[in-house]
């Protein structure tokens, strides 16, 4: 903390007190009234005060501590706040939200859910809030664990009359046997009119509940309408999937959010992979509507259109952001489109009214599975146009370049496993996917200039491991180790070392930490990122339990092996609980020993598309790693979380990096103009308004993501005060 204030003054020392005065603003406040800036998601701002000539003289004008870090770094803040008319409206690593003053800072109200909860939040993270007003009363809505929460926006009091006591319970309308499950929402709902349109996360694991989206009605609470994305017998869609599909089949969720066209009254949603994330035997044909772009008609969620971009999902390529809204120039007229990103690497760019892609996509052929009672899509779609942003295939010449050592590790474990292009099926062998699990793009989203005509995202290029194991290979295993596999372990890994794309804890040495009733409860009700696993019997609890509590803080552990090597006798209904003949072992980051990946970077990078043109107009690396910068060895990029915010004034302004730095970037031509040390890393989509005549940009520093520490401040920097 000593190092940021100090950085503060010197920031401010530098600013120039014979500088140019800025140019003026209206007095009026310019609001970032929306989740990402917008109905439509563009993560833009009108606002012109801050511009290529000034950005370097930006200083912090605010910061305000929300408290609630967890000093194990394991607590976060991924919240695009909102404000509106001078008020600025937040979450903490708590899911406290709260008011302040936009201008200052100053605390105007908090709310804490669990005082107003009775039952375990299982909370995780959130990314934003929804503010509604008729004129003479305003409210904010947002998601805390499995509540949907209404306030009064100048008190923070929960609006009573809205569901019960303030809130509505996320479970409503997923059938019978959801309330045990998994559900929260991690993003806020979209209001039209007097709805709220939701989707969620769910388990991506057996058993996990169904992602309908859902309406709820903003002054009673009520579930208004429904629309199932696993669609049910006799409805559209119900074809590809097997007529007996099995109850344990969930997911297909909007966890990212959404974006609305308020003219047409039409809402977009983008969709998850079907759970179990890893294994289709079960769930046969390209299992509408996981992985699509819907467009539903916001009054009554009867469907427009539906685009799939992977069929039969088997590598977790969910759709990681909302669909951005723009309009084009394309053959020689103007059309309306909608832009989504993907993990893949990819941007399919869509007619808003009817779906159809402008440019061309391919249906292209990949390698078969031979994984047991699997059969993946032969064919799988890919867009001609505008190019990946992403780098697609892995050769052993595109390996880590600054360690002869590490390259030579490195090209061994590619020996060792499948690896290439795009879509190569999981394996037993073990399967490299690049770009990995988290992009590609991720959940802060993709900004579009219309003054520029340019639309940006940044991007991840982390290889991961997908490896499946077969569970005849836990024959003869301790019980308890049985069901860690089955229930556990691919969140904490076969190692139980964590990480991965929960950055789950490592479970090694977890007597010094908790006691057995401790973690009986963790596991049946769920904690922070992880979901409860109520599918266990009492007895598998008490196995897993006591098999964890015995392991030493430095012990080694092997995957499960059969005793002859073979897997060939994996029953396709596989064993015990779990009813496919395959677990996945884990989610795992490819790093050398020193911590970096084992590709050549860039390993972060930020990219201006031209989709008038289907072109890429420039990127740059994004990010650095400060041990190989202290080095010498800069602009890498790096694995970075939260999204770009596009301004008028032809700046970019991103923070989302592990170096702990927010910057700003020239839209025309991706020119580094300014950067700022963080408190903690801003893995978080800044806002960007106006208050008084003066602009700012705010952005949440929860860090605790990537080995960072936790932070629990918002800072915001405008030019400096006359």
């Amino acid at each position: 903390m000593l190092r940021f204030l100090v950085v503060l003054v010197l920031l401010s020392l530098l600013a120039c007190d014979t500088a140019p005065a800025p140019p003026p603003l209206s007095d009026r406040p310019a609001n970032w009234g929306h989740y990402l800036g917008d109905a439509a998601t563009t993560q833009y701002s009108a606002l012109t005060q801050l511009d290529t000539s000034n950005v370097a003289r930006l200083v912090p004008a605010w910061s305000y501590a929300s408290g609630d870090l967890d000093t194990l770094n394991r607590s976060q803040i991924q919240c695009n706040p909102l404000v509106i008319d001078g008020t600025l409206y937040g979450t903490n690593p708590q899911l406290k939200a709260f008011a302040l003053d936009a201008a200052t800072g100053q605390e105007r109200w908090t709310f804490d859910p669990v005082v107003f909860s009775d039952e375990l939040l299982g909370m995780s993270t959130n990314r934003g809030l929804s503010y509604w007003t008729d004129g003479s009363q305003a409210r904010i809505y947002y998601p805390a664990g499995p509540f949907l929460y209404a306030l009064d926006a100048t008190t923070g009091e929960p609006v009573r009359a809205f569901g019960t006591d303030g809130r509505v319970d996320l479970h409503t309308g997923l059938g019978e046997g959801a309330q045990e499950q998994f559900v929260i929402s991690t993003s806020p709902g979209v209001i039209f009119e007097d709805l709220i349109i939701m989707g969620g996360r769910v388990s991506e694991d057996l058993g996990a509940a169904p992602g309908h989206i859902r309406a709820f009605d903003l002054e009673t609470g009520a579930l208004r309408w429904i629309f199932h994305t696993l669609p049910e017998p006799g409805e559209a869609g119900a074809e590809t999937w097997p007529a007996d599909r099995s109850p344990l089949t969930g997911g297909a969720n909007a966890w990212a959010g959404m974006s609305l066209d308020t003219e047409r009254g039409y809402v977009y949603v983008p969709t998850g992979s079907a759970a179990y994330d890893f294994y289709g035997g079960n769930r046969p044909g390209d299992n509408l509507y996981a992985n699509c772009v819907l467009a539903l008609d916001a009054r009554t969620g009867k469907r427009v259109w539906h685009y799939q971009t992977v069929h039969h999902d088997l590598w977790d390529r969910d759709h990681p952001a909302t669909p951005v809204l723009l309009t084009v120039q394309h053959d020689g007229a103007a059309r309306d489109a909608v832009a989504q990103v993907t993990k893949g690497g990819y941007l399919f760019l869509l007619d808003r009214d009817t779906g159809e892609p402008l440019f061309p996509v391919e249906e292209r052929s990949f390698p078969a599975s031979d994984l047991l009672g699997e059969t993946s899509s032969p064919t799988q779609p890919m867009p001609v146009l505008p190019p990946p942003f992403t780098r697609q295939r892995l050769t052993a010449e595109d390996l880590y370049p600054f360690d002869s050592v590490m390259n030579r590790e490195a090209r061994e474990l590619l020996t060792r496993s499948r690896y290439g292009g795009p879509f190569i099926p999981p394996s037993e062998q073990g399967t490299v996917m690049f770009p990995g699990f988290d992009g590609g793009a991720e959940w802060g989203g993709a900004s579009y200039s219309p003054t520029d005509r340019l639309f940006f995202v940044n991007a991840n290029e982390m290889p991961w491991m997908l490896k499946m194991n077969p569970v005849a290979d836990l024959a003869g295993q301790d019980p308890g180790r049985a069901v860690y596999a089955m229930a556990c372990q691919a969140c904490h890994g076969s190692d139980l070392r964590g990480g991965g794309v929960f950055q789950s804890p490592s479970l090694l040495g977890l007597a010094g930490r908790l006691d057995g009733p401790q973690i009986t409860q963790t596991i049946l009700n769920g904690q922070g990122a992880m979901p409860a696993v109520n599918w266990l019997s009492d007895q598998q609890v008490r196995e897993v339990t006591e098999w964890i509590l015995t392991l030493p803080e430095d012990a080694v552990l092997e995957a499960p092996q059969a005793a002859d090597g073979q897997s060939d006798k994996v029953e396709a209904t596989g064993a015990g609980p779990w009813p496919y003949p395959y677990i996945m072992d884990g989610y795992r980051r490819l790093k050398t020993r020193d911590g970096h990946p084992i590709t050549a970077p860039p390993w972060g990078t930020l990219t201006a598309l031209d989709l008038d043109l289907g072109s890429i107009r420039w990127q740059v690396p994004l990010g650095s790693y400060p041990d190989l910068a202290a080095r010498g060895i800069d602009d890498t990029g790096s694995e970075n979380y939260g999204g770009p915010v596009a301004t008028a004034g032809g700046i970019l302004f991103i923070a989302a990096t592990l170096d702990e730095k927010i910057r700003a970037f020239r839209t025309r031509d991706g020119a580094l103009l300014w950067e700022a040390p963080l408190p903690a890393a801003g893995y978080a989509t800044p806002s960007v308004y106006a208050v008084a005549g003066r602009q700012y940009v705010v952005v949440a520093c929860g860090g605790g993501k990537l080995g960072t520490k936790s932070g629990d401040r918002y800072v915001a920097f405008a030019l400096p005060a006359k």
